[in-house]
């Protein structure tokens, strides 16, 4: 099976999300098929040999839409392809040159110029050439060349769609509302006491009354032409959707006023001052221009959803320096590969994944994990395209470009969540496919039951009939719960959270235990000499520490690199030892200078004889240490025990009170780790976790989450997402939790990017106010329906009450999505 994301065109309410999801998913080799309205999406699964995205394509435009698939990928082959911009053609021959100097290249499969569109597209094998020198042998050939960034690009191209579709809009919606607005004056002044002109009076000029009307309308209905354009086609095909509804409303209204000025205008004068009473013009104008106006705050509002991916995507710079023979160059960033050297100033941005080669800066990598504080980097350290150079000059390596560096995964990541849907939204999408039929169905019965059983004749009928018709609105439904997905994880990204789809952020707002991994989840995981204990009239502490770091300077033990690391960040004299031996299990030898050092366990120093006893503070540090989950390290000099060094894998401050709002939260803190239990009891007590679950080998975590989920319970598991990835996989929910850049972003359905675990309260938050969000926008979406449709039917004038106005009835229509679509977007200032 292949999952593959399109783009979906020409989708206007929930019903044609439906129908498109019912369709193609009833497709022979189509296992899923989910519609996004807000993103304008369809996630595919299909199977290759069963069924082409060609043929998913054409019954899509046999539905009335249009289905864009990203170009095919080379997959399994190695190869990859490059876009190019291409300058300096004139004519065919220019095209085929291009086309002959790049196939001729060593590793170059395919080139294909097109000369209408100024475009090239060269399928390559990247171990034989570079894209470089396909660009520079086009250059060589007298043209230029820009690469063309496919995923940015179709970004850019969708939002710029939607730009031209938002001032398409405005455009049309400018004339409606000038002419729509003197088109109530005209029908309705003369009611409320507005004087007219005897020419234009109903009462003298029937005729010319019912003519001006009709020459103000007809410029309305053009700019809403569309509405009729795709609603009928929709109806004619099976799956009416909101245009239709609007369609059949407003054309009613129109249709029925047209009539009766052509009936009118062969009428005596008596039967016209009456007719010209019996027109509702103003009706269908009205309605069309405020739907219109509706439609564009809708629209407008929509594209403010994508403005998180935007800024992540304008994170990377368009262009990076290279370092070639000592001259520095300006690339674009399409253009750099693995193993180039590039230098980055003080206030740019890194473009690429690398490793710095020289140089000392602080890099601000908030942007990417959330985390305000620049980090420092030196020569080794690891950089992320995207993060901002501080003040320093960087020359680093590229290692990761193009779609494989860790913003462009995020990116990835981001929009397929976006794109995704979360459960809740089933039961609107089953409501919704059935929901226009149903409308029409209740519209024509309602005006049937007035005209026939209430008497209450053909105009009041008719704008029963309207009022249903145009009330009903089918796309508040459907965006309810795409948009906030939407906003939620697009501000997730913002904040160092990424949720990966939408059945993650409902399931993070339901969970009722979460189980940590001990070391790099509620501990830094990594040991650190957290306290010394000195033996009464031995020598100082510095000398033993610097004595102790010499010796376990040559040793790889994380025990001894913890040693280590305290008399470098201390600034500690620590000199080769001029002799070392290490005793694995136990402890390690060695001379510095004129002194025998060993440092190991307990029973090392029984083994050499020390005497352990002598000293009571070294016999009560041990008790406290074990106590506190540490490990005691003896350090003994000259065959006298000089003192006790604390290990521990130091647990993270924040541990304790992530741990008490997890609790106050109602859920269930738990441990589950492979120490030992007195370790793990002595922890987890720190903690203020209850439940340990110890002993516990990688390989057997997974067992253990599916014990907890069948005694009932939602489960999250947080680890690291690379020694626990099964127990992540197995559980509910799997957040891994990273340092930083170094995530491992694949892992799990929530990553953390801070090394911080206050970031997992900041997902849970953000689920639980996503999922409130959504609750919001399907009620008062099923809400407006429920209460609104029944009052446009007229039930309230059953019992004396007032009837719905059509155009009061649209105008409602109109403000529910942007109602719906306005509250999602409040989720862009959530902080956590």
């Amino acid at each position: 099976m292949i999952t593959i994301q399109a783009q979906i065109k020409g989708m206007h309410c929930a019903a044609c999300s439906g129908r498109i999801e019912r369709v193609v998913g009833g497709m022979d080799g189509v296992e899923t098929a989910a519609v996004n309205l807000a993103a304008e999406t369809l996630a595919l699964t299909y199977d290759p040999d069963m069924v082409t995205t060609e043929s998913v394509a054409q019954r899509i435009k046999g539905l009335g839409f249009e289905a864009e698939f990203p170009s095919a990928t080379i997959s399994g082959s190695g190869l990859e392809k490059l876009n190019l911009d291409l300058g300096g053609m004139h004519c065919a021959a220019c095209s085929s040159r291009i086309e002959r100097v790049t196939g001729k290249m060593d590793g170059v499969t395919e080139a294909a110029v097109n000369l209408a569109a100024n475009t090239g597209s060269f399928t390559f094998d990247p171990a034989q050439v570079s894209r470089r020198a396909i660009r520079q042998a086009i250059t060589d050939a007298g043209f230029s060349s820009e690469v063309l960034s496919e995923t940015d690009n179709l970004f850019e191209k969708k939002r710029k769609e939607a730009e031209d579709r938002l001032a398409a809009q405005k455009r049309a919606m400018i004339p409606a509302f000038l002419f729509a607005l003197p088109l109530l004056i005209l029908s309705m002044g003369h009611m409320w006491g507005m004087p007219l002109p005897v020419w234009l009076d109903p009462m003298h000029a029937p005729l010319s009354f019912a003519l001006v009307q009709l020459a103000l309308t007809l410029p309305v209905v053009w700019s809403g032409r569309n509405f009729y354009l795709q609603g009928i086609p929709a109806l004619l095909r099976g799956g009416p959707n909101m245009d239709s509804l609007v369609a059949m409303g407003t054309g009613a209204a129109f249709l029925y006023s047209l009539w009766n000025t052509i009936i009118l205008g062969m009428s005596d004068f008596q039967t016209a001052t009456g007719l010209a009473m019996d027109l509702y013009f103003e009706s269908a104008a009205v309605l069309i221009a405020m739907i219109s106006l509706g439609k564009y705050f809708e629209a407008a509002s929509k594209i403010k959803t994508s403005d998180a991916i935007r800024a992540l995507m304008k994170l990377a710079p368009d262009t990076a320096t290279l370092i070639r023979d000592g001259e520095q160059i300006v690339i674009s960033i399409d253009e750099v590969e693995p193993g180039d050297t590039l230098l980055i100033k003080p206030g740019e941005r890194l473009p690429v994944d690398g490793v710095v080669a020289d140089g000392r800066s602080s890099v601000d990598e908030s942007m990417l994990t959330g985390e305000p504080m620049p980090v420092d980097k030196e020569t080794g350290d690891p950089v992320a395209g995207g993060t901002l150079n501080t003040f320093g000059a960087l020359t680093i390596t590229a290692e990761r470009v193009g779609k494989d560096t860790m913003l462009a995964r995020i990116i990835r990541l981001v929009q397929e969540a976006q794109g995704s849907k979360a459960p809740i939204a089933n039961l609107a999408d089953k409501i919704s496919y059935y929901f226009v039929p149903t409308v029409m169905m209740i519209a024509v019965l309602s005006g049937l039951a007035w005209y026939f059983i209430g008497h209450a004749g053909f105009p009041f009928s008719l704008r029963i009939f309207v009022a249903v018709l145009v009330i009903a609105c089918p796309c508040a439904m459907g965006l309810a719960t795409p948009v906030s997905i939407m906003v939620g994880t697009g501000r997730g990204a913002q904040l160092g959270v990424l949720i990966k789809s939408g059945r993650a952020l409902q399931e993070a707002g339901s969970l009722t235990t979460v189980v940590f991994d001990k070391t790099g989840t509620l501990t830094h995981g990594r040991p650190e000499l957290t306290d010394i204990t000195m033996v009464t009239g031995s020598m100082d502490q510095t000398e033993a520490a610097s004595l102790a770091a010499s010796a376990e300077s040559q040793s790889e033990h994380p025990l001894a690199q913890a040693v280590v690391r305290y008399a470098r960040e201390h600034d500690l004299n620590a000199p080769q030892p001029d002799s070392f031996v290490a005793i694995p299990g136990k402890g390690i030898k060695a001379t510095i200078g004129d002194q025998n050092v060993l440092i190991g366990n307990r029973e090392f120093m029984v083994d050499n004889e020390i005497d352990l006893k002598g000293d009571s503070l070294a016999v009560e540090a041990v008790t406290r240490y074990a106590n506190q989950g540490a490990t005691a390290v003896y350090f003994a000099c000259e065959n006298r025990l000089n003192a006790i060094f604390a290990i521990a894998d130091e647990m993270r401050k924040e541990t304790p009170e992530v741990i008490g709002k997890l609790k106050a939260m109602g859920l269930t803190p738990i441990m589950l780790t492979g120490d030992n239990e007195v370790t793990a009891r002595v922890v987890a007590g720190l903690a203020g976790i209850d439940t340990v679950i110890a002993g516990v080998m990688p390989d057997r975590k997974a067992a253990e989450i599916d014990k907890l989920q069948s005694e009932g319970n939602k489960v999250a598991m947080v680890g690291d997402g690379i020694n626990d990835a099964p127990a992540l996989a197995k559980a509910d929910i799997g957040v891994a939790m990273g340092s930083g850049i170094d995530v491992a972003v694949e892992s799990g359905d929530v990553v953390l990017m801070k090394s911080n675990l206050n970031a997992l309260l900041t997902a849970f938050n953000l689920s639980r106010a996503t999922m409130t969000n959504i609750k919001q926008n399907l009620f008062w979406a099923f809400a407006f329906n429920s209460i609104g449709i029944p009052v446009a039917a007229g039930v309230l004038h059953i019992f004396g009450g007032p009837t719905l106005n059509p155009m009061i009835a649209g105008t409602a229509m109109a403000m529910s999505s942007v109602t719906v679509v306005s509250n999602a977007l409040r989720l862009r200032f959530f902080n956590g």
